[in-house]
């Protein structure tokens, strides 16, 4: 099983194109949206999170429980549900604005030691910045990488990041304790501050991760491993938008480690290249799979063998 944690949340996201559009409620969150992902793709997978007792909480749940997802780990509390107002900007990528005080999600409480069944568990986004509940998922990263594949995603939201050097000290704190990264290209450029972020990739190798993968975009992905690089081009998609694009690369990309049996850090690290081409192949079909429907549509695995030729 793979424990996906972090926050819930709902993307109000444009249903028209011009200024007056109206808003209409998506359920997501970058973690909720990889949990989707893998349980989509037939992948036993548990959620840890806590979620509003609110309608949107009750809609999250059941969403859960419609693409196999556990909901064992999750608590329930009256606060509200985290609210993110989407932008779309020409070429469908994303902007947003979050409405975050008090909500249950950052309300999280330490669950403990993870079932003895689970071999990985995934971190990032928001829960990962908003106290007290960054600091609830940081101990059970560190906890957990003793024993689990742990995978981040730290998907950046620059505008809820009060003292950005602050949070990348934080983040350098984690990668002794990750053991698969995973960042978009432009989270990278602004964790290294611009610096070249293939050397950095390297540099964040050096103290912990056994390998960082890169997503591009139109350029596709790329893995950075101690030995070398893999690139893997773009699938050609008419984009509606990229809405839970990353997040579904992490959880594609879990669901092939899933099924090729390669859930440690030392599995990961001894991928060959050969390997890592198939993998990263599935994770950006999967993709562009998401980013041909609007908000956060993981495919299920019917749909992705079809994308694939299977």
């Amino acid at each position: 099983m793979i424990v996906v944690a972090g926050e819930a949340l709902v993307d109000m996201v444009p249903v028209g194109e011009d200024e007056l559009t109206p808003l209409a409620p998506k359920l997501g969150g970058g973690p909720y949206n990889v949990a989707i992902a893998l349980g989509r793709l037939d992948v036993p997978t548990s959620f840890l999170s806590r979620v509003s007792t609110d309608h949107f909480g009750g809609q999250l749940i059941k969403r859960l429980h419609a693409s196999n997802v556990e909901t064992g780990l999750v608590q329930r509390g009256p606060e509200n549900t985290t609210l993110a107002v989407v932008g779309l900007a020409e070429d469908g990528s994303a902007r947003y604005a979050f409405y975050v005080d008090g909500t249950a999600d950052r309300l999280v409480e330490d669950p403990g030691p993870l079932p003895l069944d689970a071999k990985a568990v995934s971190f990032g986004t928001l829960s990962l910045v908003l106290e007290p509940g960054a600091s609830v998922y940081e101990t059970v990263l560190r906890r957990e990488s003793k024993r689990l594949l742990t995978v981040l995603d730290p998907n950046i939201r620059a505008g809820l990041i009060d003292d950005p050097g602050a949070y990348r000290k934080r983040f350098r704190s984690w990668l002794p304790d990750v053991g698969l990264l995973k960042v978009s290209i432009e989270d990278a450029q602004w964790l290294a501050e611009d610096s070249d972020v293939i050397e950095i990739a390297r540099t964040w190798i050096s103290q912990g991760p056994a390998a960082v993968v890169l997503t591009k975009g139109g350029d596709g992905l790329s893995v950075i491993t101690a030995t070398g690089q893999v690139d893997v081009p773009p699938v050609k998609v008419d984009v509606v938008d990229t809405i839970g694009a990353g997040d579904t690369v992490q959880g594609a990309l879990l669901a092939w480690l899933h099924d090729h049996d390669a859930l440690s850090v030392e599995k990961v690290r001894a991928l060959t290249n050969e390997e890592w081409t198939d993998a990263l192949a599935h994770a950006g079909a999967a993709a562009a799979i998401t980013c041909s429907r609007a908000g956060a549509e993981p495919p299920f695995a019917s749909e992705l063998t079809a994308a694939l030729g299977g």
